[in-house]
């Protein structure tokens, strides 16, 4: 496994391909798709922004291959993580962290990689330019209420586009934890509390962190009372389950030191809404 990285436009991505489960000494392909892959996620341009060095985004991806049928066809899947600097301060939090279990693809080595928002050229393409749209959205709105809209819609157009190519996790008919399902759950008024416990948590709650660590675990909580509305009337959300695979571990730490504060509540509204996590939940003191 080896780790590629170059310098960016709006993103810092670092990304690695895994074919540990390949069998075969021919790993050059691997390792010119992982080159292609992150001076394509690197170098182009995905916004009409003008990112500053240090508003260059924070990311990783991580393509498993767990089949390789031919000499130009994959099958695996996909983590995506991504982080954003706190005000004040030199940490990174993380904001998204998400798992594409259903990826195939065809890919020629030494294949141009080039993506067309208006068509559907390839399977891999545009997989990669969702998530990264995606990423660029949910790190507006942890900036600011509704700031990642036109990167959502943008996600939202891969999906549209990448239908026709009938590979799975496209359509509306896929089961699981699906693109289709992330954007069109983020952009449903359903789950608008979704976004704003985004802004709520990152930009009220870690950004003042610095000046007032009570008032910033005020909003944090308030973040997951907006998490607990949706929970109310989905208890299976997607983005509930989005949201505490980037950040259980944080709001562990953030609970377990500075100021004191009444967890009780806290405790039984995560428990109930995260589970899984519930090991984690307990060390919140």
């Amino acid at each position: 496994m080896t780790v590629t990285q170059v310098n960016a436009q709006e993103l810092n991505a670092s990304v690695t391909i895994n074919s540990d489960q390949i069998s075969g000494s021919n790993k050059q392909v691997y390792q010119t798709l992982e080159r292609s892959l992150t001076e394509f996620v690197n170098q182009k341009k995905w916004t009409n922004r003008n990112f500053k060095q240090q508003e260059k985004i924070q990311c990783i991806f991580t393509l498993t291959i767990s089949e390789q049928s031919s000499s130009t066809d994959f099958k695996g899947d996909i983590q995506i993580q991504s982080s954003r600097p706190i005000y004040n301060s030199t940490y990174l939090t993380p904001v998204f962290n998400f798992k594409d279990n259903n990826i195939s693809f065809r890919y020629t080595e030494f294949q141009n990689l080039q993506f067309n928002p208006n068509a559907f050229d390839s399977n891999l393409v545009s997989v990669i330019a969702f998530y990264v749209y995606t990423i660029l959205g949910i790190d507006g709105d942890s900036f600011a209420i509704n700031g990642g809209d036109e990167y959502f819609k943008a996600a939202e157009k891969v999906v549209n586009q990448a239908q026709q190519g009938g590979f799975v996790g496209w359509s509306s008919t896929d089961t699981g934890p699906t693109r289709y399902r992330l954007i069109n759950d983020v952009l449903s008024n359903t789950f608008i509390g979704f976004r704003k416990a985004v802004y709520t948590y990152n930009r009220l709650g870690l950004d003042v962190f610095h000046d007032d660590k009570e008032d910033g675990k005020e909003q944090i909580v308030a973040s997951i009372g907006l998490l607990k509305t949706i929970y109310n009337r989905r208890p299976n959300a997607l983005l509930i389950r989005t949201f505490m695979d980037s950040k259980a571990d944080e709001i562990v730490d953030v609970f377990s030191g500075g100021p004191r504060y009444n967890t009780e509540n806290l405790k039984e509204d995560l428990m109930k809404m995260s589970p899984v996590n519930t090991t984690k939940w307990n060390n919140i003191k």
